[in-house]
């Protein structure tokens, strides 16, 4: 049995869930999510608990319980609390700024970077060396801090770049002449 599908995913007080055969949504005070899932799983509303179901031992049901349960209790966690990823930048004349709909960072290239903010996601800049993105889909958060990492990945040498705040960049020794 799945360690994770087997666990009931806990609701929160004023999170409200509807399932309509499939396709779950979720309404929190941060918003609402909806989702649809597999068609084998059965996904069942208990008191104050989600309860995920699989049909058989099958090791093609067995990956999707737990999946299953990890996705929904993501959109509880979102639609509850949010999602937050901080990012901090390093290097000289490396900043980030915010100009409307858009993100504007000078990574050490010849030109500005423009990164259109999607829909669903806040962005604030408290410094201009730190950004945080903060939204209630775990998907969309991490998809676009990976984005924003990948314009200029944190280097070993000098360890110049973006990276998150927890991230540690393991420096490597420059040429010795």
């Amino acid at each position: 049995m799945s360690r994770i599908g087997k666990k009931p995913v806990m609701l929160p007080e004023g999170v409200t869930v509807t399932i309509d055969g499939q396709t779950v949504t979720v309404k929190g005070p941060k918003g609402e999510l909806t989702r649809e899932f597999h068609k084998d799983m059965k996904i069942t509303q208990e008191d104050n608990s989600i309860v995920v179901a699989r049909p058989s031992d099958s090791k093609f049901h067995k990956t999707f319980h737990g999946t299953t349960r990890s996705l929904l209790n993501g959109m509880v966690i979102g639609v509850s609390e949010g999602y937050k990823k901080e990012l901090v930048i390093k290097g000289v004349g490396y900043r980030a700024q915010l100009q409307g709909t858009k993100l504007v960072l000078s990574a050490g290239y010849s030109h500005p970077v423009e990164m259109e903010i999607p829909k669903g996601i806040t962005l604030e800049v408290p410094k201009p060396l730190s950004i945080i993105v903060l939204g209630i889909n775990k998907e969309l958060v991490g998809e676009f801090a990976a984005n924003i990492r990948a314009v200029r990945k944190p280097e070993p040498y000098l360890g110049k770049g973006i990276r998150y705040v927890d991230e540690y960049v393991r420096r490597k020794e420059g040429k010795r002449a």
